[in-house]
C-alpha cells in the first residue's frame, strides 16, 4: 500500500552569500524540520566558462551536525581546519561532521574553472544526537563506483549512498540509520521504493516531473511522507527524464535549535557557539 503524502514543498530562491542562490525546501514556513534532515539546499547548474576566477564560499564555522554534498555537475573543493582537503568530483558524495567546531571553505575547483563547465550540487544537513555533538570532527567523501545499485531495472538508474536497502549497505556512515538513494529514472520509467515504518520519509526532486503516489511533482520541489503512517510504498512514475534523491531516516527525538550555521538542542547552545566563533575558539583555516 502507498505511503500518505504530507507537504509538496516547493525549493523556494534564498541568498546565502550576495552573489550566490539555493532553492531551499527545508526548512519552509509549511515544515520545519524532518529530524535528522534540517536543511536541504540545491545550488542549480550554474555555467562557469574557461578561465574563471576562483568562486568560493570563504571559510565559515558549522557546529552539532555533518553537511553533506552530493555533487551533481562539475567538481568541488573542500578544506577545513581538521586537515581535509578534497575535491569533490559530479557522482560523488561528501560527509564532514563538524561536531564541536570546524571551520571550512568549499567552490569550484581550479582545475574546473581552468576547464570551464556547469556546476550543480545539492547540500544536506544532517542532525546528530546531543550526546555526540562535542564530538572531534570527522569526514568521509564516497566516489560513485562504490554506491551500490538498488532497484534495478531498465530505464532505472539508481545507487545507495548510505544504510541499509534491499539486502545492501551504503559506505556512508552516520550516526543514525539514515538510507539515502539517488540516481534518475528515464520517461515512462516506474520504480516503488520501500519505505521504513516510523522513520522521516522524503522524496526531493532534482529536475524533470513525476508522478509519485499518485500525486504529481516537478523539479525543486520535496515530498515529505506521513512518518506515522503504517503503510510503506512510494511509488514513482516519470513523466520526463527525471534525477531525485530519496531519504528515510530513524528520527532523532530531541529538540532542535538552528540558526545561522549551528544545529544544537537549546537557544543557550546556539548563543554559545557564536561566542566561541567570535573568541576564536574554532581556530583558524585560509581560503
Amino acid at each position: 500500500m502507498e505511503k500518505k503524502i504530507l507537504h509538496v514543498l516547493e525549493g523556494r530562491e534564498k541568498h546565502i552569500t550576495d552573489t550566490e542562490v539555493v532553492r531551499q525546501s527545508l526548512p519552509t514556513m509549511q515544515f520545519r524540520f524532518a529530524n535528522p534532515f534540517i536543511v536541504l539546499h540545491h545550488m542549480p547548474a550554474k555555467y562557469f566558462a574557461p578561465g574563471s576566477p576562483e568562486d568560493r564560499l570563504h571559510p565559515h564555522p558549522h557546529r552539532g551536525f555533518a553537511p553533506v554534498t552530493f555533487m551533481l555537475q562539475g567538481q568541488g573543493y573542500h578544506r577545513d581546519n581538521a586537515g581535509n582537503a578534497m575535491t569533490v568530483t559530479a557522482g560523488d558524495v561528501q560527509w564532514m561532521f563538524a561536531g564541536k567546531g570546524i571551520l571550512h571553505s568549499e567552490g569550484p575547483s581550479a582545475a574546473f574553472l581552468e576547464k570551464g563547465g556547469n556546476y550543480e550540487l545539492l547540500q544536506l544537513w544532517f542532525n546528530v544526537p546531543a550526546a555526540h555533538k562535542g564530538e572531534a570532527p570527522w569526514y568521509q567523501y564516497v566516489k560513485a563506483a562504490e554506491m551500490p545499485v538498488v532497484a534495478a531495472k531498465e530505464g532505472v538508474h539508481l545507487t545507495l549512498v548510505g544504510g541499509s536497502y534491499d539486502n545492501k549497505q551504503g559506505p556512508l556512515k552516520n550516526f543514525t540509520p539514515i538510507i539515502a538513494i539517488w540516481g534518475n529514472i528515464e520517461i515512462g520509467k516506474e520504480v516503488t521504493l520501500t519505505a521504513t515504518r516510523g522513520y522521516w520519509t522524503l522524496l526531493y526532486v532534482i529536475d524533470g516531473a513525476i508522478k509519485v503516489n499518485g500525486t504529481a511533482v516537478d523539479g525543486y520541489h520535496l515530498v515529505v511522507f506521513d512518518k506515522e503512517d503504517e503503510q510503506a510504498d512510494i511509488h514513482i512514475e516519470a513523466l520526463q527524464n527525471t534525477r531525485l534523491l530519496y531519504l528515510c531516516a530513524e528520527p532523532i527525538n530531541e529538540p532542535v535549535a538552528a540558526k545561522d550555521n549551528y544545529v544544537m538542542n537549546t537557544a543557550a547552545e546556539i548563543d554559545q557557539a557564536m561566542e566561541d566563533y567570535k573568541n576564536g575558539l574554532f581556530g583558524t583555516l585560509e581560503k
